[in-house]
């Protein structure tokens, strides 16, 4: 909204949209339609399919693929060329598959306000669909309806409406009409509805002030389509890896190029061993292994109730190092639930979550019969009689026909045996409804004994008008300052706290009056939460241990967020009387910006938070290095969502607009479910790094071969087109058989990784430096070999091929683990490196006996004692890799600690 609708009088607002109560014309308001546009949130164009598919081809890595190609094409080794070529376009293909997700998040933005509603025109209430909708209409609005556009209200009877979904507050707002200031939070602006909240109760009238993209879920959309979509911490590895192997390959191929060039040597020989280098060194079967990999970790994530929307957020969960979740609905129940009352001046504990009606009273930690204490009946009945809310549905699915709060004292009642039948003597006469001014509700009943009344409401409404207190006896005065002592105690626990009381009336009355609600008997104080979900309290334990940070940001109060962040075990900043400090949104913007990062790290609760502040807090933790996970399930969260490195949105109770903005869907809605995410993305890194370890040193063996050959002046030991048939189908039968590796002990101890730390560091081009340096002497022996055997070049090209092969099959069993010997782990752990080496075997005997193969990758037949030779060097690398773990531990490559984190 560019006009703060809320701050200004209803004159005001009705002079600024040129409009009366009585509303529009019918041609007035079709004028305006044609002039503004529909009540539609649109989206803007999205990048096209060919754009998307071009981005494919530009990562460096294909980009050398391609010149390399190139150069195939200009020697004339066609063959060669169209290989190359099958391979860039396949992993095009493979990424651009995955890339589609235009504008899904504003279309679902625009399903939540297509409605009808209910318009003033020409004088006359009529039902249009809610597109038609124009700024200066009259909209009227009752219990059941979805808000149409936002509203400025001037009429409001007994209006409440449930707002969840754009401020996160768990519990319906009731209007009302008074001049609010300037900076009123979203979830207080109680002149205002906004499109797509639900009305829960009474009725209410107002103007139309905003429509389609102006209203605050057009807003959201706004910002939604103006935050950047984040790369992961994958992609920036493997985009960091990619760049680095780019220069080093192209460094020196060209240096060798130039060093041959100068010594007088064939250019097109030249040429033909700066192209195998190039093309030997380059790790071209990477992008699809990885893109298999996270695959494999979409569906057991699935198997664990998490569905992933895109394939790099299974990484990003296993390297997350803050949470930011959601209060309702994420962490809590998302319903009302009794959980403490105060009568007789005795404490009593309800036990059970929700609406299920599963449940008991405790005192003082045993179980208590509550027909054993008649002052607890007496409370349970007033907050079940004086109350227009139905539970429906069988046992356990109950359903809540009305207010949540009511549904509370309900299924206290039900807790207690007090169901429909139990209540049906006291048969309801006459009602005063709650109304704002006065914060109470009153009932009138039959009683066995004559007539009864029974009120709820606030505190501040009701205590002053008790007289006395049921106690165990009977009656007594009340203590008001004792009695407000208590209620702030429960408020300071995050309760909301009713009063329930009772005034008995002769037989014959028939009517209620607000002059009846006075001279009150106190039942009891009713103390009631969203309570957290059991599980969410386990799984933010285990996030914590793990090294990530969870907060809490919520639109709900401060106090109420507190100590429900308390309840579930959050950490951070305290206050002197030491509960958990919560800041809310309006300090969040009065907070410098250099600031707000050391803010946004210190503390763990956030209330009163609106969309935009959602933002500045994930982007202020990411300002740190922060990997940062949002998850949520309203309209409001969807900004953030798509700002933090990965959103986790709710499948069953989030909306649309949540699910469509999110990386990542929990099916069951349940934070625990995180918890097993985060696990499952650390064995997808765990073994991505493996996969690394074990392909790079198959890389630098081929272009350790090749420069060796080109420095000695021999022949080339392996050609373009072998070294990519080595590349793309080891790296297919053999590395992906690690993605398929068990998830190693104490996954869940480590601390996150360190955000900026590169896949490639120091141990692994050690390690890849010792293997690659082994397998390259290995490989250009055997050719040298085969050469003084004067087999000729073919057959000593298969025998080099076959080599490396064998190297690889010999590596791949050392990087199961590495940290742990082979033995550790268990030698028939993973069934797939057994067949992928026997699959690799198979198609090693067609490369080298298979006349296709021998024509179409210029091989010939050997000898079979090869064989022997072939095993004997796989053995020897194995065995050099196992060595090498005696003295160092490679779990660093997995294991970079972050500082700062417990």
């Amino acid at each position: 909204m560019t006009t703060a609708w809320h701050a200004v009088t209803l004159a005001q607002a009705l002079e600024t949209v040129a409009s009366s109560e009585q509303g529009l014309s019918a041609t007035d308001a079709e004028a305006r339609l044609q002039r503004d546009g529909p009540n539609l949130i649109t989206s803007r164009k999205g990048v096209s399919s060919l754009r998307k598919l071009l981005d494919q081809f530009l990562q460096p890595l294909v980009v050398v693929l391609i010149g390399a190609g190139a150069l195939s094409v200009f020697l004339g080794d066609y063959v060669d060329a169209a290989v190359i070529g099958a391979v860039v376009l396949l992993n095009g293909l493979i990424g651009f598959v995955q890339e589609h997700r235009a504008e899904q998040a504003i279309a679902a933005l625009g399903k939540t306000i297509v409605t009808e509603a209910t318009v003033l025109r020409d004088g006359v209430l009529r039902r249009i669909p809610s597109e038609q909708l124009v700024k200066g209409d009259v909209v009227a609005v009752q219990s059941g309806d979805t808000v149409p556009a936002d509203v400025r209200l001037f009429l409001v009877k007994d209006l409440q409406i449930e707002e969840a979904a754009l401020t996160g507050e768990s519990v319906a707002v009731e209007k009302a009409l008074p001049l609010l200031l300037e900076k009123t939070p979203l979830g207080d602006r109680k002149n205002l509805a906004f499109a797509g909240s639900s009305v829960t109760w009474g009725q209410g009238r107002g103007v139309v002030v905003a429509t389609g993209n102006d209203t605050e879920a057009g807003r959201i959309a706004g910002l939604m389509e103006r935050t950047e979509q984040l790369e992961t911490p994958l992609t920036r590895r493997i985009a960091q890896l990619s760049r680095l192997l780019v220069w080093i390959i192209l460094g020196v191929s060209a240096a060798l190029f130039g060093i041959e060039a100068l010594r007088g040597r064939d250019l097109n020989t030249t040429f033909n061993g700066a192209v195998a280098l190039a093309v030997g060194a380059i790790p071209e079967g990477l992008p699809a292994a990885v893109t298999i990999l996270l695959a494999i970790g979409v569906s057991a994530m699935a198997r664990r109730r998490a569905v992933i929307r895109r394939l790099p957020a299974v990484e990003t969960l296993g390297s997350t190092t803050v949470i930011c979740s959601d209060k309702t609905g994420t962490l809590t129940e998302n319903q009302m639930t009794v959980t403490t009352l105060w009568v007789a001046g005795q404490q009593i504990t309800v036990t059970g979550v929700g609406f299920d009606t599963a449940g008991h009273f405790e005192r003082e930690g045993a179980r208590l019969d509550p027909g054993s204490l008649q002052p607890l009946l007496d409370c349970l009945r007033g907050g079940a009689l004086c109350n227009d809310t139905r539970l429906v549905g069988h046992p356990g699915e109950e359903k809540v026909e009305g207010d949540p709060t009511e549904a509370a004292l309900t299924v206290a009642a039900r807790k207690a045996g007090l169901d429909a039948a139990a209540l049906g003597p006291f048969e309801r006469r006459d009602v005063v409804p709650f109304e704002s001014q006065h914060m109470f509700m009153a009932t009138l009943h039959a009683s066995p004994t004559g007539a009864v009344a029974y009120v709820k409401g606030s505190s501040d409404a009701l205590l002053s008008r008790c007289v006395t207190q049921q106690t165990v006896e009977g009656t007594s005065p009340i203590d008001p300052a004792a009695l407000h002592a208590r209620v702030d105690e429960l408020a300071q626990q995050g309760l909301r706290v009713l009063v329930v009381a009772r005034k008995d009336l002769p037989a014959a009355t028939d009517n209620l009056s607000h002059a009846d609600v006075q001279g009150l008997t106190l039942l009891g104080l009713v103390g009631m939460m969203d309570p957290p979900r059991p599980e969410a309290k386990r799984a933010v334990a285990a996030c914590l241990a793990a090294g990530i940070q969870v907060k809490m940001i919520t639109g709900d109060h401060r106090v109420t967020a507190a100590a429900i962040a308390d309840a579930l075990g959050l950490q951070g900043e305290r206050t002197a009387d030491g509960k958990l400090r919560a800041v809310s949104g309006q300090e969040l913007d009065d907070t410098p910006v250099e600031v707000l990062p050391t803010l946004a790290e210190q503390v763990s609760v956030f209330a009163r938070v609106a969309p935009e502040q959602k933002l500045k807090l994930v982007r202020a933790l990411q300002s740190r290095g922060h990997v940062v996970a949002m998850t949520g399930d309203g309209v409001n969260d969807a900004p953030a969502l798509k700002q933090a490195d990965i959103g986790v949105a709710m499948g069953k109770g989030g909306t649309d607009v949540a699910r469509a903005a999110a990386a990542m869907i929990l099916t069951d809605d349940n934070f625990a479910t995180i918890e097993a995410a985060v696990e499952e993305g650390r064995g997808v890194y765990d073994n991505l790094v493996k996969f690394i370890a074990w392909s790079l040193p198959a890389n630098g063996g081929q272009g350790l071969v090749l420069l060796a050959a080109m420095l000695l002046g021999t022949e080339l030991p392996v050609l373009p087109v072998q070294l990519l048939w080595v590349n793309m189908v080891a790296a297919v039968l053999l590395g992906t058989a690690l993605v398929f590796e068990k998830k190693e002990p104490g996954l869940m101890q480590r601390p996150p990784r360190k955000v900026d730390a590169p896949i490639f560091d120091v141990r692994l081009g050690v390690r890849t430096l010792l293997i690659s340096g082994v397998m390259g002497a290995l490989a250009f022996g055997f050719f040298e070999w085969a050469e003084h055997l004067e087999l000729g070049h073919p057959q000593a090209r298969t025998i080099a091929v076959n080599t490396i092969v064998a190297a690889l099959v010999g590596y791949l069993f050392a990087c199961r683990s590495l940290r742990l010997p082979l033995w550790r782990l268990g030698l028939w752990t993973n069934g797939w490196v057994w067949l992928g080496s026997g699959v690799m075997l198979a198609t090693q005997l067609a490369f080298t006996y298979l006349p296709l193969m021998n024509r179409l990758l210029h091989t010939e037949p050997i000898a079979w004692w090869w064989w022997a030779v072939f095993t004997a060097a796989g053995f020897v690398i194995y065995l050099t890799a196992e060595v090498k773990k005696l003295f160092t531990r490679d779990e660093a490559v997995i294991d970079a600690p972050r500082p700062g984190l417990a």
